[in-house]
């Protein structure tokens, strides 16, 4: 058989056709170039604040804080509770009760006392004195936690009504009914108050726990522990003392 010969015609249009299908598949040179790149999607949120939660702490403003329930509760105020509104003169240490009962006894309080604690804490002192003895105190601190703490205590031992706690500033108060003055301070501060105490009337009992007062010396002392209770009566004269303190 005799195969059809093509017309050049044809032939023409073939080459055509695949001259332009090559065209219309050779790659663009502009977009086989590379480009810049495009970064990477960063994390939602404070990248810091994520590295650092999972070291398990927390970023407040770019500063390191250990989680909540970590911090001293004596020295920095509950989140949304007011703080003391002066500093105060000593850091919050509670005397322990032991201590607490020995101070009591070696003051002899009663019914008829009047006790005034300077630098009243939890209101440890008062309290027991009125569960124990029966006697009215009132507790005197700078700090509104330490009377809010105290105001708890009083009502758990149901005694508010022979106790009361005043917000203040301890040299600043009224002392004049007391029949005893209980004391945890510092030798600086007990000296400070050694003039207003032996103002008071004569036979008034002072007990500090661990520290005395200068130049007045004790009438009576006694270990309990690692502490020391010391006890004082005003005198009927008062005595003048190398020591004394004059701001």
């Amino acid at each position: 058989m005799t195969r059809p010969r093509t017309s050049p015609y044809v032939l023409a249009l073939s080459l055509l056709a695949v001259l332009a299908a090559g065209a219309c598949s050779r790659p663009d040179p502009q977009a086989a170039m590379p480009g810049p790149s495009t970064p990477a999607a960063e994390p939602a949120g404070d990248t810091d604040a994520a590295d650092a939660a999972d070291d398990g702490v927390a970023l407040l403003d770019g500063v390191e804080a250990e989680a909540p329930g970590l911090f001293d509760q004596t020295s920095i105020a509950p989140e949304g509770r007011e703080p003391a509104r002066q500093v105060p003169d000593v850091v919050y240490v509670p005397t322990p009760q032991e201590v607490v009962d020995v101070m009591l006894e070696m003051a002899d309080v009663g019914p008829d006392d009047v006790l005034y604690d300077l630098g009243s804490g939890d209101g440890r002192i008062p309290i027991t004195a009125a569960s124990r003895w029966g006697t009215r105190g009132v507790g005197i601190d700078i700090d509104p936690d330490r009377i809010r703490e105290a105001n708890a205590g009083a009502r758990k031992a149901g005694v508010t009504d022979k106790v009361e706690f005043v917000e203040g500033d301890m040299f600043d108060a009224d002392l004049s009914d007391a029949t005893v003055v209980t004391l945890y301070l510092l030798p600086r501060l007990n000296l400070r108050l050694r003039p207003t105490l032996l103002a008071l009337e004569p036979g008034t009992r002072i007990v500090t726990h661990n520290y005395h007062m200068g130049d007045w010396k004790p009438q009576a002392q006694r270990i309990v522990g690692d502490s020391v209770v010391y006890f004082w009566e005003v005198p009927e004269t008062t005595p003048t003392f190398s020591d004394d303190v004059t701001d």
